[in-house]
């Protein structure tokens, strides 16, 4: 007895001397100190309530945007619409890690570990097993070998670069991983043999937290996986326009350097998305790095969002920059659209511009009127209006494939630039004049308090 009294008092005495005393206090549970950083490219825009809809007269008496006060959250958006580049970044990182994961498999197969010369470079990272820390030889033990490949959870080597030019290619075994990347030698024409992009998929899990809140049963029930192919629809430019010459924008748009500042095209919604989910996990890969805290999810912006930050500011304005013309006073034009019958260069441009083209609004965000259309998250319903929430309101009904798009395009006349008019396309549709911009919600309710730029 004497001696549990006793090891109850230097439990005492250790926990009055330690670091955590509260005194007994209600003190809460302490983080790290959170400081917004606002996203590369990005600028804040502060939430508040605005009228939603139309402002004056509906003259195409579509009436599927009446006026609504509403108000929304304050959230992060793209400066301009994403680019070829930047999209080149995605399509990439998909490949190279596809490429990788070929390679490791095969690398395993053969029973090669890393450093051990030709393909086993490029093994699993966690290949030699008798140097596994105990959490390392836990998640070998139990958890690799489970899913889908059966390679789930494996750590790739992405130390040493992949080796592009077939004179360096280090053994047979990498030649015919790489030799799989690329089409079939009977497709290929003028001695150019490209990588297969239909191989350019990339997979992704999700919770539907909707699903999740108001449909009884275990949280593995509402997790969804995905799996897109990436690569844009670059036969659009040919597609979307009958007895027209295109082809120029089809061999060159997306990949020639010329074009890296263009916004990317011939992505549906579903890659929209996806290129969402592939910034979340690419910024939170090196925030892991830094042992900096996750960033919350990149995604696309509701309807309510994306008309919000579309007018500025300004209230009641046809077009982000108030209105009611599509000149200014010196009479140039001040979007990219189709401003006269057939003369789709009398504002400058045939096609599309570089994405920072023209005057940003009030709140320097480019092109939110014409150039391309948008993608947004909402599914489209003429009625949505009457029914949706008036706080950060978003109707996004699965089973609806109808998405909207917002802004207007190059191709478009000046109803469709209004911040205020709503036009659709099928999730699964890819035009050559429909891109996206991206959107990120702002943690915390203070926006003036600790905010300071991403570094570049």
């Amino acid at each position: 007895m004497k001696k549990c009294v006793a090891f109850i008092a230097i439990l005492t005495l250790l926990y009055s001397c330690g670091k955590g005393n509260d005194r007994g206090e209600l003190v809460g549970v302490k983080g790290k100190s959170w400081h917004p950083e606002k996203p590369y490219g990005m600028t804040l825009i502060s939430g508040g309530a605005f009228i939603m809809g139309k402002s004056d007269d509906d003259i195409a008496a579509v009436e599927d945007a009446p006026t609504k006060t509403v108000t929304v959250r304050s959230f992060y958006m793209d400066e301009t619409e994403i680019t070829n580049s930047e999209y080149r970044q995605f399509v990439n990182w998909v490949r190279d890690s596809i490429i990788r994961t070929k390679l490791a498999i095969m690398a395993d197969d053969l029973g090669e570990t890393p450093g051990s010369g030709g393909i086993g470079d490029f093994a699993f990272a966690d290949g030699d097993t008798d140097n596994l820390n105990p959490y390392q030889q836990y998640m070998y033990d139990n958890y690799y070998g489970l899913g889908e490949t059966g390679f789930e959870g494996r750590k790739l080597n992405k130390e040493i670069d992949i080796i592009w030019d077939t004179n360096d290619y280090p053994d047979e075994y990498y030649s015919e991983v790489m030799d799989t990347m690329y089409i079939p030698v009977e497709e290929a024409y003028n001695g150019q043999r490209t990588i297969d992009v239909d191989k350019l998929e990339f997979r992704y899990t999700y919770l539907d937290i909707e699903a999740a809140a108001r449909v009884k049963g275990k949280r593995k029930d509402h997790i969804k996986t995905e799996k897109v192919k990436v690569y844009p629809d670059t036969t659009v430019w040919i597609k979307d326009f009958a007895y027209s010459y295109n082809e120029p924008m089809h061999n060159d748009y997306f990949w020639h350097d010329a074009y890296g500042d263009y916004p990317v095209v011939g992505v549906d919604w579903m890659q929209a998305k996806a290129f969402c989910e592939w910034r979340t996990l690419h910024k939170n890969e090196y925030q892991k790095t830094k042992k900096k805290q996750f960033v919350n999810r990149f995604r696309l912006p509701g309807e309510a969002e994306w008309e919000y930050a579309a007018r500025g500011g300004l209230e009641g304005g046809d077009f982000p920059w108030g209105g009611p013309y599509a000149k200014n006073d010196r009479g140039c034009f001040l979007a990219n659209f189709k401003p006269l019958r057939g003369d789709y260069g009398a504002d400058q441009a045939l096609y599309t511009v570089e994405a920072d083209a023209y005057e940003p609004n009030d709140y320097n965000l480019y092109n939110m009127a014409g150039n391309v259309s948008e993608w947004v998250a909402s599914s489209y319903d003429p009625n949505s209006y009457e029914y949706m929430s008036t706080m950060n309101p978003n109707v996004n009904d699965a089973s609806n494939r109808r998405k909207v798009i917002r802004g207007g395009s190059w191709k478009d006349v000046a109803y469709f630039l209004q911040v205020s008019s709503r036009d659709y396309e099928y999730q699964d549709s890819a035009r050559s004049y429909i891109g996206f911009r991206t959107v990120q919600d702002f943690l915390g309710l203070d926006e003036k308090v600790n905010l300071r730029k991403a570094p570049k």
